[in-house]
């Protein structure tokens, strides 16, 4: 009877023993090959979904489904007669606003010679008051000896040495002259007044001239708004035409001619030429993967071909963080998952299937790493 449990019970130790040792060197063993191969792989490139920037009607589609283009290649053409004859109406309102400013320029200029004629006026009429004035001092000089004459004839009158014909002359003159003082002191005022009044307009020339300043600000201004407004009608009329950033190839058609689209309609797929692998390897495989390392990549639609690449890039996270809902293991179920961490690999240029290859192709990739194991420290003491 014991004979009989002996094989069972060291049949069963040996495979309890052989178990506890894969399960806790499982990941090292995986993790230390030398070749990483994993099927989860397909073909990528950058695909730019091409859009419209504005509404239109779609006149014309220049190009078929799947065909190759190059960049700057017209694609879609939508109507542009709204867009062109809004360009018109902006440069046909620019061109308005300088034919403003250049009418208020010629203001200007007329104005300044208003300015100068008015100068021109105070300057005299301020000379006429010089000269009234002087006048009126020669007049009072002429009135005062008149007056010392008639009172000294009036004194010999008194003492019989003059008669009184040289007293009624003497007075006479006085009289005469103190009118002509009179009339030139009424000069003054005149003059003075003419003075004041081509000052007044002087002034108000000024004001206008500064007025004129700042129409001319205004005008300028508009300029600019005219200027930007054509901007953006120029840039409307460019989004009537929709190109191919880049060289590649269409995909399918989202828009026929006459379909009314609107603003962020998708019209059509661009696919860039150049396509490269998205190997998803396991993150127990990623031990010792480089950045660097050579790759061997076959395609699943070419059978017995092998391309050659190296890893470009390793994804920063693993593509659960990367779902719209991302996982979240703080919770009371949990089951560990092995999750997977893309990997980017660029095929070697000038490979045999160039122009062939298509993004979403399977793939099979092998990764030779460069990458030494790394070991952990034991407990310290």
């Amino acid at each position: 009877m014991i004979k009989r449990l002996i094989v069972p019970i060291i049949t069963l130790a040996v495979a309890a023993l052989i178990f506890f040792v894969i399960k806790d060197n499982w990941t090292l063993w995986q993790g230390g090959h030398t070749e990483q191969r994993t099927d989860d792989a397909y073909l990528r490139a950058d695909m730019t979904p091409l859009s419209t920037r504005i509404s239109g009607t779609v006149r014309r589609v220049d190009v078929n489904d799947y065909e190759p283009v190059k960049p700057g290649q017209v694609l879609v053409q939508l109507d542009d007669e709204d867009y062109r004859a809004t360009l018109g109406e902006a440069q046909a309102a620019l061109e308005g606003a300088k034919a403003q400013l250049a009418d208020n320029q010629a203001a200007k200029l007329i104005e300044d010679a208003k300015i100068q004629n008015s100068q021109a006026l105070v300057n005299q009429a301020s000379s006429a008051v010089d000269a009234a004035k002087a006048a009126v001092s020669s007049a009072q000089a002429e009135v005062l000896r008149a007056t010392q004459e008639r009172t000294r004839q009036e004194a010999l009158l008194a003492s019989k040495a003059a008669t009184h014909q040289q007293l009624e002359s003497a007075v006479g003159n006085a009289d005469q002259l103190s009118g002509m003082l009179t009339s030139r002191q009424a000069d003054v005022d005149r003059a003075t007044a003419s003075l004041a009044s081509s000052r007044s307009l002087l002034e108000a020339e000024r004001r206008q001239r500064q007025a004129l300043d700042t129409h001319d600000a205004e005008f300028k201004a508009q300029i600019e708004a005219k200027q930007a407004a054509i901007v953006v009608a120029k840039v409307n009329l460019g989004y009537t035409q929709i190109s191919a950033p880049t060289a590649g190839s269409v995909g399918e058609r989202h828009v026929l001619e006459g379909q009314l689209v609107a603003p962020g309609v998708q019209i059509i797929d661009l696919v860039k030429g150049d396509v490269w692998v998205q190997a998803n390897y396991k993150e127990t495989q990623l031990t010792n993967i480089r950045k660097g390392d050579a790759a061997d990549i076959t395609i699943d639609t070419f059978p017995g071909v092998t391309l050659h690449g190296k890893v470009e890039e390793i994804a920063p996270a693993s593509g659960s963080q990367f779902a719209l809902l991302p996982p979240d293991n703080a919770s009371g179920n949990y089951t560990k998952v092995v999750q997977r961490i893309p990997v980017k690999i660029l095929l070697d240029p000038d490979h045999a299937l160039k122009d062939r290859l298509r993004p979403g192709f399977s793939a099979i990739v092998t990764v030779h790493v460069s990458g030494k194991q790394i070991r952990g420290e034991g407990p310290r003491s």
